[in-house]
């Protein structure tokens, strides 16, 4: 065939499979891949990827663009990195029924986004008013990457019972109720929705001047309503994504049980985050994937943790991190909005106490491991304790460590910042967790956490640590980031082959120098005033292709990206 629309020309090839790379040609009509061989003819566009590698495109399944993508629906934080289709929709939370009010209140706190943007983009963009009209609203819109969604439990909780019954504890939904929240699973899996997606972390509270400090509404649901909605989703073999409750690990075992076939004919497709190596406890993760292994085995289950394949950096302005959710005197802080009122509290004796307290906990669940000595200072007003470690400030002054801290945001707020890592601090463990079976590479967070951590090039940074220490075949490490998670979630991407969907990315292995993994900060497209932190894989990304349209090369976007270009689509999930 000639007069291909896109020739990438001469680039190793690696199909998606898992399958041995070739070298050849990769030609494109009419966004799908109409040729892989040698010599082919030209096109109007040619991609020189000679020295280069030549993957499906990269699948991101954990993010948190369902603002973002109302506003700026080009996603070029994730376009720029490889990444050609991502799921939102994740931890309970979509915006497809629930109201502006409703939406911003769910997402700002537990996915540090902030309140006025999540309001004004449901506010101001939505018209549609089920499943199906949703999809269509986003298909009109130019989109940078393909996307794919999850029915969020928080949304059509608190559409059906309202928001103020959906988060308290003494509310069940009737027999009516849940009849209307398993209609709107249909509906929405009859749009092609990938499944549904709940959350039991106690950590994930509302925002919002109505109910404040309440958890998420999916939180407050019981196992029978759970099971009512997984009937629906095994029915219709789709997926169930979740977030355990880490401070009651034995509730671990219902989702091991859900996924299992024996009792219930099939399998339900679960996948949890996340398998994380935590600093706080060793043994968490290797238990984790342990009793995943069993219960696939010995019930026929479908059971993934997701794995974030790269050290989990997290950063912090003052006490604004999800961390501090996961004990009491952390959670009185955080409830405490107003700055002014904060401070005052940051230094009452009795709350210092309660701190002091929580911080010295060494038994328990928790993820992060807080150690104040392994937690450093970036950027602060008082330059003399940048680069330094609350820890070696507090013995300077003489104080423990949970003082030095709350003397330094007490005194400075949010413009004290500091960085830790809590987790996937280990090669050796991070090359076992990529290598098991039992894992999917997920949890990248995309969209959410703005000023809290960047994992938008995870997968960017997975294929650079593979070609560096050979974790596995390059081939076996793109499989797992492409055509894996596209057959495991339904969708109709993730392979090159005649025929296939044209999402292609250009990997360049000369561009693995480190830099992927360096700290950037960037404007929020669409939100005025509002930085986040960002990754830049410049270097190693040469190009990305979108259903044939080239939206990303050596650096820059296509003309009309986000704006015009409707290179992306709504991937409706394959039954």
């Amino acid at each position: 065939m000639a007069g291909y629309d896109v020739v990438v020309r001469g680039g190793v090839v690696y199909d998606g499979t898992g399958g041995a790379p070739v070298r050849a040609d990769v030609g494109i009509a009419a966004g799908r891949v109409a040729a892989v061989g040698v010599g082919l003819a030209e096109g109007e566009r040619i991609v020189d990827a000679a020295g280069k590698w030549v993957l499906p495109g990269l699948i991101d399944v954990h993010t948190h663009y369902d603002a973002e993508v109302l506003f700026a629906p080009g996603l070029g934080e994730s376009a720029r990195h490889g990444v050609t289709s991502v799921v939102i929709g994740n931890c309970s939370l979509s915006t497809v029924y629930a109201d502006a009010e409703d939406c911003a209140d769910m997402f700002a706190r537990v996915e540090a986004l902030p309140w006025d943007v999540v309001h004004s983009a449901v506010k101001e963009h939505r018209e549609w008013v089920d499943p199906e009209s949703y999809v269509a609203a986003l298909e009109a819109k130019p989109l940078g990457v393909n996307v794919a969604a999850f029915l969020g439990h928080s949304d059509i909780r608190a559409a059906t019972m309202g928001i103020a019954r959906a988060s308290d504890d003494r509310a069940r939904p009737t027999r009516g109720e849940l009849r209307q929240m398993t209609r709107m699973l249909t509906d929405a899996l009859d749009a092609g929705f990938v499944g549904l997606s709940t959350i039991r972390s106690s950590f994930s509270k509302l925002e919002g001047k109505r109910y404040p400090g309440r958890r998420l509404p999916s939180t407050y649901a019981s196992w029978s309503e759970y099971r009512a909605l997984n009937d629906v989703l095994r029915q219709r073999k789709r997926i169930h994504q979740s977030t355990p409750n880490l401070t009651a690990r034995l509730e671990l075992a219902h989702f091991f049980l859900q996924s299992a076939a024996r009792g219930h004919g099939r399998p339900l497709k679960t996948t949890l985050i996340s398998a994380a190596d935590i600093k706080a406890d060793r043994t968490v993760v290797r238990l984790a994937t342990t009793v995943a292994a069993l219960v696939n085995r010995a019930l026929g289950a479908e059971f993934r943790w997701q794995h974030l394949p790269v050290p989990f950096e997290v950063y912090a302005d003052g006490i604004d991190l999800v961390v501090f959710e996961e004990f009491g005197s952390g959670v009185a802080a955080l409830n405490i909005r107003d700055l002014l009122r904060r401070h005052e509290f940051l230094n009452d004796p009795e709350f210092r106490r309660a701190f002091r307290k929580d911080m010295g906990k060494r038994f328990g669940s928790r993820v992060w491991h807080r150690d104040l000595d392994d937690a450093e200072i970036v950027a602060c007003p008082d330059a003399s304790v940048v680069g330094r470690s609350f820890g070696e400030i507090a013995r300077e002054r003489g104080i423990l460590a949970p003082d030095a801290l709350l003397d330094l945001v007490a005194e400075h707020g949010s413009a004290l910042r500091w960085r830790t890592t809590i987790a996937n601090d280990r090669d050796a463990e991070l090359n076992r967790l990529a290598n098991s079976p039992q894992v999917q590479m997920g949890f990248a967070d995309s969209g959410a956490h703005l000023r809290n951590m960047a994992f938008y090039n995870m997968g960017i940074r997975f294929l650079e640590r593979v070609r560096r220490d050979g974790v596995m075949p390059v081939e076996r490490a793109v499989h797992r980031l492409t055509g894996e998670l596209a057959q495991w979630y339904g969708m109709d991407t993730g392979r090159i082959a005649p025929g296939a969907r044209a999402d292609v990315t250009v990997v360049d292995p000369a561009g693995f120098d480190g830099s992927s993994a360096a700290y950037h900060e960037a404007p929020m497209p669409g939100a005025s005033g509002v930085r986040r932190m960002v990754n830049r894989s410049d270097a190693a990304v040469a190009a990305t292709i979108v259903n044939g349209a080239l939206v990303y090369e050596n650096g820059s976007f296509a003309p009309g990206f986000g704006t015009t270009l409707r290179a992306g689509r709504f991937l409706r999930a394959i039954e």
